[in-house]
């Protein structure tokens, strides 16, 4: 998780925190063809993979930084349900927690229905991030809660509702 760390520091860098980018909300009716399946959701793709192995299409022309925390999210899902995420998804899109922003469903059989939603938002990368490397540091689930709730809770949008820990 070496490569976490220096993404960690490049968000802080070269990211613009000011929230996540706005699109023309789409209808959930339109569909997007691609390899397996992807349909656009309030101006979000959504994309269904048949594992955590296989990356979604969407991230094919992105970042190194940005592929390598959607590679990682799966495995942090426990964590990332317990961070909430500080850029206005909670009430624009409906997330829940910062796994939200990334996985919009991952299904008992492996298979997973990607959400671009954190490709498009430097808050959404950055918790991400700080949250992994926190853990591969070896702090607490509520430990890290604590260091992203004080990190976002002034100049950014409404926390997700993520439930106390």
């Amino acid at each position: 998780m070496k490569s976490l760390k220096l993404l960690t520091v490049s968000f802080a860098v070269g990211l613009s925190l000011s929230g996540c980018s706005t699109l023309e909300e789409e209808s959930e009716t339109e569909q997007h063809t691609h390899e397996e399946k992807a349909m656009h959701v309030n101006g979000d793709i959504r994309e269904t993979t048949s594992s955590a192995s296989k990356l979604p299409n969407f991230l094919t022309e992105q970042p190194d930084n940005i592929q390598t925390i959607y590679a990682a999210v799966p495995a942090y899902r426990g964590l990332l349900e317990s961070m909430p995420c500080y850029c206005g998804c909670g009430e624009s899109v409906g997330h829940t927690s910062n796994y939200d922003c990334f996985v919009h469903a991952q299904e008992e059989n492996g298979s997973i229905e990607w959400d671009n939603h954190g490709t498009k938002c430097g808050v959404c990368l950055e918790i991400a991030a700080q949250a992994i490397v926190a853990s591969e540091e070896g702090k607490s689930v509520k430990e890290i809660r604590s260091i992203i709730d004080e990190t976002y809770n002034q100049g950014y949008a409404e926390p997700t509702p993520t439930p106390d820990i």
